[in-house]
């Protein structure tokens, strides 16, 4: 396991669309079909990563405290499931039912949407506002495996209540920091 962090894409990047294959629908998605209103977080995790592993029960409680104020949410599976099969879409569809996802979980096969987000590890998140310009981008909170501190979420849930309510968004954002995306 690489201890790998984000690679902080600029604030203000405009979001890029995609059309990927949803594993918790079976079907294919575009960005505009799973955005939020009020804005859209948008992370690369993957199914056998620890550090996913570690945040993922804060990760899905986020989403049910957000997704019912307009925030949508898009987890990203860019791993190379020829030499990381425990990262490939069926397992991906389990993955999701397991930890009870209620938002689409796409499978990246060509790997060109973390390419185009600088995405570098997992998990690494990104929100962008309801004009879909990145506001932040990083970590979900200090908590890393075994170092002891609780999984709180509060660098992503303080990002998320700024868009809410109008308040503006810490400028320091430090990276996430996860496994290392499983590159081709």
């Amino acid at each position: 396991m690489a201890r790998t962090p984000s690679n902080m894409l600029a604030l203000g990047t405009s979001f890029s669309s995609f059309t990927l294959w949803d594993t918790t629908s079976q079907k294919t998605k575009s960005f505009d079909e799973a955005k939020g209103e009020k804005g859209t977080v948008l992370f690369f995790i993957c199914n056998h990563c620890p550090f996913v592993h570690h945040v993922m029960e804060e990760v899905v409680r986020i989403v049910n405290d957000y997704r019912v104020q307009g925030i949508g949410f898009i987890a990203i599976s860019s791993n190379d499931i020829e030499n990381y099969p425990q990262d490939a879409p069926d397992l991906m569809t389990d993955f999701a039912f397991n930890n009870k996802f209620n938002f689409p979980y796409f499978y990246d096969e060509t790997q060109e949407v973390a390419k185009i987000y600088d995405a570098a590890c997992t998990p690494d998140f990104y929100l962008f506002d309801a004009n879909d310009r990145l506001v932040y981008r990083g970590q979900l909170d200090d908590s890393r495996p075994n170092n002891g501190i609780v999984v709180s979420g509060s660098d992503l849930r303080n990002a998320i209540d700024a868009i809410l309510y109008n308040r503006k968004i810490n400028d320091l954002q430090k990276p996430s920091l996860g496994c290392n995306i499983k590159w081709k």
